[in-house]
């Protein structure tokens, strides 16, 4: 793997147009190697048999049937609300629309 120098990182910095100062180098070239020596280490952890994954540990969604049970009539509904118009409920206008 290649070194992370204080060119790379004044070179990396212009591309992202990022004013750094000669102590901002130093210091991101130091943490920059750390983090391409720790993405080094994973990466030799893995062969070629692991599988990908977005998480440890295997997840699924639970869903339950869709039953159709005795609710509120729409009157009953609309029974409590403090204005309601044409089987809806009645609320004042929050943006300039006409």
């Amino acid at each position: 793997m290649s070194e992370i120098t204080p060119d790379l990182v004044r070179h990396l910095a212009g591309l992202a147009r990022i004013l750094v100062t000669d102590e901002e180098v130093e210091h991101f070239a130091q943490q920059l190697s750390v983090i391409a020596e720790s993405v080094a280490t994973v990466n030799k952890a893995i062969d070629a048999d692991t599988p990908s994954t977005s998480h440890p540990i295997p997840m699924f969604n639970v869903f339950r049937e869709d039953v159709v049970r005795p609710s509120l009539t729409q009157e009953q509904a609309l029974s409590g609300a403090p204005d309601a118009a044409d089987g809806r409920f009645k609320v004042n206008a929050i943006l300039d629309e006409e």
